[in-house]
């Protein structure tokens, strides 16, 4: 077996993320659900840009937000996405490489320009999501480096990139890659809007054993089981994935692992809630350090959590403490 070289790989959304302060009545005027994630074409990311206050530009995306963050924990990271030849997409190289994560995925030249997420944040630090796809769904399978795949600890893939045909398949492949390396795979539902269209076949997935550690939060889960109550949720799907891992909210988070369920409070530390944006991504960061390190699942789900918390105390989804320190001392 080749011996590893990244602790944890993701392949998911490059998107470069837009932030902005704004108005409860720009989502009124826009149609928007606070809190949600919409999906939006060139012509409505254009306008919808126009209409945003001073914004800050970074490389975004889930996954590349949690690669961002396992490389801030002292991880080794790479991340696998699609960019354009565009400014956009050097934006998005130039940052996440800045932040220690290995990303190797050659731009294209498709007339399609890279993907971008404006994102809103309302008074109440809750965050708005619109997203353009563009160059991030035009990922192929031909773009993976199945050495890369081997050689990292674990496969993290997002649910946000799983509803394209053409990065689906290349997904598909890079978890067949990864199992026959040896390989874990993680799965992260992303967001409901990403269960309803694919509800089946992730569940087959869980049911064949493509999956070993599963990511969701409370309306994630009772979306994928199909049931209102979470913990009954939590007990329909834990029996169909080596490790379940479910944020709870205010309730913090726990694990489920061969029948034993783990639980931590969340972490409060920082200033407050300041901004949602990356909260979950974060916390996966944390959980995967831990299981590459070896950590118990309930040192993983702290570390998670402190991940987490450091995130939300701050405008943006990336870290701005030293999260090793922050770990140690907490």
């Amino acid at each position: 077996m080749i011996e590893t070289r990244l602790d944890v790989l993701a392949i998911g959304d490059a998107v470069v993320d837009v932030l902005a302060s704004a108005e409860e009545s720009l989502l009124l005027e826009e149609g928007l659900v606070k809190g949600s994630m919409q999906v939006l074409d060139a012509e409505g990311a254009t306008r919808l840009y126009a209409k945003m206050s001073q914004a800050r530009e970074v490389s975004g995306g889930s996954a590349a937000n949690t690669m961002a963050g396992v490389a801030a924990l002292g991880g080794r990271a790479g991340f696998v996405g699609q960019v354009a030849k565009d400014q956009l997409g050097e934006i998005f190289t130039h940052d996440i490489r800045a932040h220690g994560v290995e990303f190797e995925t050659p731009p294209i030249d498709s007339g399609t320009p890279t993907g971008r997420c404006l994102i809103l944040v309302t008074a109440d630090a809750q965050r708005t999501m619109n997203t353009y796809r563009g160059a991030a769904h035009e990922l192929a399978a031909s773009a993976l480096d199945p050495d890369q795949i081997r050689g990292a600890a674990i496969l993290y893939l997002e649910a946000y990139l799983w509803r394209s045909e053409g990065p689906r398949a290349a997904m598909a492949e890079a978890m067949r890659i990864a199992h026959e390396a040896g390989r874990k795979v993680a799965f992260t539902l992303s967001d409901i809007a990403c269960i309803k269209p694919h509800r089946a076949e992730i569940v087959a997935m869980l049911e064949r054993g493509d999956i070993d550690l599963l990511f969701a939060n409370e309306a994630e889960i009772r979306a994928l089981a199909g049931i209102e109550d979470r913990d009954a949720a939590i007990a329909a799907i834990e029996a169909k994935v080596p490790l379940l891992v479910v944020t709870c909210g205010a309730d913090g988070a726990m694990a489920s692992q061969g029948g034993r369920r783990v639980s931590v409070p969340i972490a409060r530390i920082g200033k407050g809630v300041v901004d949602t944006t990356g909260a979950g991504d974060l916390f996966a960061a944390g959980f995967l350090v831990g299981q590459a390190r070896g950590e118990s699942l309930e040192e993983s789900l702290r570390i998670g959590s402190i991940a987490a918390a450091e995130v939300i105390s701050h405008f943006g989804a990336r870290p701005e403490a030293d999260l090793r320190a922050l770990v140690a001392a907490t």
